[in-house]
């Protein structure tokens, strides 16, 4: 095999998995990330946990509508009397007595906590739309790393796989050169150590590429088929470090629950202060009783309307007791906003600077597999004439192969971390992607559920 044949063999697979599409309909990026934000269990369960929380506001406003309910009551009632003044000997009756009646009770005042129930409602109803938000955050990055995965280990198996091709034709000549007594018994045996070693390499790329398609087949739903090549998301970043800080720390979805967190939380606080407020009420009441205390033909109808006042005193401590949890849990509440900004501040610059270094990385490694090129033909055409010996060609070959798989590595490295860093920023969303697929919408459910207070089905009739 001439030296043009080898680096043909190793540079034709270099990168054929990342840019090749077959005949048949590719999967892409944008096509398997839109499958993942409909179909993931992870956002569906958010979602649902989200439609649960909805509900919760109907049940705070409950508070500022009327209790109504009926009784009633029915039997048959003997008795036998004695004794009875006027009267001698005894006698017995028996009789129908029946009740039913119907009341209704209205709060006019809570010390305010119906309201601030209802806004501590609406606060943790926008906290879970932002646990949402970041679920679909994580899933999209989740998946967008799967499907470069995929293609990154399909390449270094391609890599892999022709490496074996070019030792297997190396070890050949080498063979044929024995035979005639160019090169000695140890070249042959290094030819077939390096042939070894370079299909334990693809057995092992063979086991990275199936935990690669079991994790796409996690995060997307479907196996990996014919994927396309994919691009860095660049375009849709800041432009600097300090612009994306200043986004995430804006944006974050992480950020903007916390701060929702802090707003329930207030209202929390009310609520338990409003236990130490009266409360004003009224009821209103009909019944009509018949057989009235025993007596056959006893009729009696009624009909009351009462107001009522309670005013706390002392209850054994236990409203102070929950004030001052809830002014704790408030600052809880707050200290979280101050540790998630951390965090996301952290996060923004690690993946941006992981991002350079991958964009870096290229530029290098480009550079290492075309002087590696350089550096294989020129050993093996001294090989020929004596001057180099069997292990500096295969070295040389080694050499090429762990360029061309840094390169697969760094051009994956890439576009996974411009995921990340959209990511990071609160800014990886279907809508800003322009996945062809429906967006959730949380408010529609919201809508149809807030003043929701009758009716056993879901809004979504289930």
């Amino acid at each position: 095999m001439n030296r043009v044949s080898f680096s043909r063999l190793l540079a034709g697979v270099a990168l054929v998995a990342l840019t090749h599409v077959g005949p048949a309909a590719a999967e892409t990026m944008s096509s398997a990330l839109a499958r993942a934000y409909r179909n993931n269990p992870d956002i569906n369960q958010q979602r649902a946990a989200l439609r649960a929380r909805d509900e919760t506001v109907p049940a705070a406003k409950s508070g500022w509508l009327p209790k109504a309910g009926v009784q009633g009551q029915a039997g048959r009632q003997w008795q036998e009397v004695s004794g009875y003044p006027g009267s001698s000997g005894k006698f017995s009756q028996a009789s129908y007595p029946a009740q039913i009646g119907a009341t209704v009770t209205q709060t006019l005042f809570d010390g305010n906590r119906t309201a601030n129930g209802v806004s501590q409602a609406e606060s943790a109803v926008l906290a879970q739309r932002e646990t949402l938000r970041q679920q679909e955050l994580i899933t999209l990055q989740a998946g967008s790393t799967a499907y470069m995965d995929v293609l990154r280990d399909t390449a270094v198996l391609g890599l892999r796989r022709n490496n074996i091709k070019v030792l297997q034709v190396q070890l050949q000549q080498t063979q044929d050169r024995f035979q005639v007594g160019e090169v000695t018994r140890t070249d042959v045996a290094q030819a077939e150590s390096a042939l070894a070693v370079g299909r334990a390499d693809f057995a092992a790329a063979q086991s990275s590429l199936e935990s690669s398609i079991a994790s796409f087949r996690r995060q997307i739903g479907v196996d990996p088929k014919n994927l396309a090549p994919a691009q860095p998301v660049e375009r849709l970043l800041p432009k600097t470090v300090q612009a994306a800080i200043a986004v995430g720390l804006e944006e974050h979805p992480a950020i903007t629950g916390a701060l929702h967190q802090v707003d329930a939380a207030e209202s929390s606080v009310k609520v338990a202060e409003g236990a130490l407020l009266p409360t004003v009420g009224v009821q209103g009441a009909v019944s009509r009783s018949v057989d009235s205390s025993g007596q056959p033909g006893y009729n009696v109808n009624s009909a009351s309307v009462v107001g009522t006042l309670n005013v706390p005193l002392y209850q054994g401590g236990q409203e102070y007791a929950a004030v001052r949890q809830a002014k704790e849990q408030l600052g809880q509440a707050r200290l979280a906003v101050d540790s998630q900004r951390v965090a996301v501040r952290g996060g923004i610059s690690t993946s941006w600077g992981q991002l350079q270094a991958a964009k870096a990385a290229i530029v290098a490694y480009e550079a290492a597999v075309k002087a590696a090129e350089v550096a294989l033909n020129g050993v093996r055409e001294e090989a020929k004439v004596g001057q180099r010996t069997t292990l500096d060609v295969l070295n040389a070959q080694q050499a090429l192969l762990n360029t061309r798989v840094q390169l697969v590595s760094a051009q994956h490295d890439r576009v996974v971390a411009s995921y990340t860093v959209l990511a990071q920023i609160g800014r990886l969303s279907a809508d800003t992607l322009g996945l062809n697929t429906p967006a959730y919408d949380p408010a529609d459910h919201y809508d149809r559920t807030k003043n929701r207070f009758i009716g056993l089905t879901t809004a979504d009739g289930g």
